[in-house]
């Protein structure tokens, strides 16, 4: 197996690709975006290391279950969206090897062995490998909230990507919530915000780590994410991506605000 790419992808809003919107084409676009994943990729991952804006500890945590529940952490969705099924195992082994790689890098780690995976994995995994037929592990974000050690976490866990690992962080490029009910100017922050992040993530290596971490100076950084959980996943795979080139693989218009998926490497 080649080496794998690492991806941020946007994970809609709750769980929006299995339930009626106005308009009702609103999430389409991307929920095709996120169906092609299995064959942009050409060829199977081992397992899935994900990482959710939707998850964060004090201590980076990891699940380690054979079989993890899934989470249903949205509220005010109608009664069937809270009866999604995604029985995709977990990985016990490459949740001990991620353990290894963290903590030689004086990364500590926390095994998790009772939550289950949430929205920000089963949602997008429904499209992406509607079998649940590809394990995935997921690990939390540091409840620090810092870009540097997100980026630094990632670089540690680059060896996964020779192991047959796809390295996913799942979140939302625009994530101001009030923005995209009626607050603010979502569609030029996100766009000027957006575009920052497409020259950032295609930048050089030295200079994407430099100004990912530097994001906030970023034009419309805070009016984009007034809490960078969101955007703390795509730190990850950039710095899971080492050398690799960065490139905007898809870019939409949803709810009045531009958001995009981003790969590293081939």
């Amino acid at each position: 197996m080649s080496r794998l790419p690492t991806l941020y992808l946007p994970h809609g809003g709750g769980p929006c690709f299995f339930m009626d919107w106005s308009p009702p084409d609103t999430w389409d676009r991307m929920a095709a975006w996120l169906r092609g994943i299995d064959a942009q990729l050409g060829e199977r991952p081992r397992a899935v290391l994900l990482i959710s804006g939707h998850w964060e500890e004090p201590t980076v945590s990891i699940n380690t279950q054979a079989q993890p529940p899934l989470l249903f952490d949205y509220y005010g969705f109608p009664p069937h969206t809270y009866q999604l099924k995604y029985p995709a195992p977990g990985d016990p082994a490459l949740a001990a090897r991620v353990s290894e790689l963290l903590q030689a890098g004086d990364v500590p780690v926390r095994a998790e062995t009772e939550r289950g995976l949430d929205h920000g994995v089963f949602v997008p995994f429904l499209l992406i490998y509607p079998q649940a037929d590809v394990p995935i592990v997921q690990l939390s974000l540091n409840a620090n909230l810092d870009a540097a050690a997100h980026l630094a976490l990632g670089a540690l866990l680059e060896p996964l990507r020779d192991e047959g690992i796809l390295i996913v962080g799942s979140g939302m490029s625009y994530h101001n919530m009030r923005g995209m009910t009626g607050g603010g100017d979502p569609a030029r922050d996100s766009l000027a915000f957006d575009t920052w992040l497409g020259e950032a993530c295609a930048a050089d290596p030295a200079g994407r780590l430099r100004l990912l971490a530097d994001w906030e100076r970023a034009p419309s950084a805070r009016a984009s994410h007034p809490r960078e959980e969101h955007l703390l996943p795509l730190m990850v795979v950039a710095g899971a991506a080492a050398s690799d080139p960065g490139r905007r693989v898809f870019q939409d218009r949803v709810l009045g605000a531009t958001v995009s998926a981003f790969a590293f490497g081939s």
